[in-house]
């Protein structure tokens, strides 16, 4: 590995950037720091929503390119790079299919902000970790006032297991990406980590070799697909592994962290 080379990184959050807490480190902040003054762009990319992505990286947040909602938008500082939307007829199709899936709960993510139907504090208490802004509306075929990046299902009987199969067929025009243990997204089918992190590529002319990428779940695959310094989490679904160049120790052990320091020392003995 010459990581000497790498202009770009590229980091999915939960399972992967941040640990089983929820927290982003301390040494991670430190390592930004060094990032930035080697000019070395970084990307927060998740299945999140932007504004949870933010919260959680406050500190740097005006400094950080931010790939929210699986690709589905991409934002640096205030600014709109790219947004990959449904139509209105395509989420109302979706929400008919999803009505029948028993003990799932389904949010509609807008541009906006998130939105579900009543479910009862337990599961607002849950979704409020992964969505800073939310309504609850009674009926989420009436919600027209914002534009519609995706939809996420949530069932605790396991969404690859559960979900995926109800919903498999849509795949040959929406991305149905399992994103969690008990998440799975439906969205556009270029709304995809890999689609937002090849635009970001193309503004800031950085070829995959020169990418550094870390995750550990199914959507994280199409982004490993663009970075030749691709690292598994540890603890990343085998999946991840098997596509993967690299791999580095879990979430909880600081893996981004550990590879970030190797890095940066690489850059710097370059630059004696």
């Amino acid at each position: 590995m010459d990581l000497s080379q790498i202009k770009l990184v590229a980091t999915d959050m939960d399972g992967t950037l941040l640990n089983s807490n929820g927290d982003v480190s301390p040494l991670f902040f430190e390592l930004f720091e060094e990032l930035q003054h080697l000019g070395v762009t970084f990307i927060a990319a998740s299945g999140r929503q932007y504004y949870s992505i933010i919260h959680k990286l406050d500190a740097i947040k005006n400094d950080i390119i931010v790939i929210a909602e699986n690709g589905a938008l991409t934002m640096q500082r205030d600014k709109e790079l790219q947004c990959t939307e449904i139509n209105r007829e395509t989420y109302l199709e979706l929400l008919d299919l999803t009505k029948d899936l028993e003990g799932s709960q389904v949010i509609l993510c807008g541009r906006k902000k998130a939105y579900i139907e009543p479910h009862g504090y337990v599961f607002e208490n849950m979704l409020s970790e992964f969505y800073g802004r939310y309504e609850v509306v009674d009926n989420l075929s009436k919600v027209v006032d914002d534009q519609y990046l995706k939809i996420a299902i949530c069932n605790q009987n396991g969404s690859e297991k559960y979900l995926y199969p109800a919903l498999k067929h849509l795949e040959n025009r929406l991305k149905v990406k399992v994103s969690g243990e008990v998440w799975l997204d439906i969205s556009h089918h270029n709304a995809h980590k890999g689609y937002a992190l090849q635009k970001v590529q193309e503004n800031l002319n950085i070829k995959p070799e020169h990418t550094m990428v870390f995750g550990d779940y199914n959507n994280d695959l199409e982004m490993m697909s663009q970075a030749t310094y691709s690292f598994a989490m540890q603890n990343a679904h085998p999946n991840v592994k098997a596509i993967a160049n690299y791999s580095t120790k879990s979430n909880n052990e600081n893996g981004v962290e550990y590879m970030l320091q190797k890095m940066i020392k690489a850059k710097k003995a370059t630059n004696l």
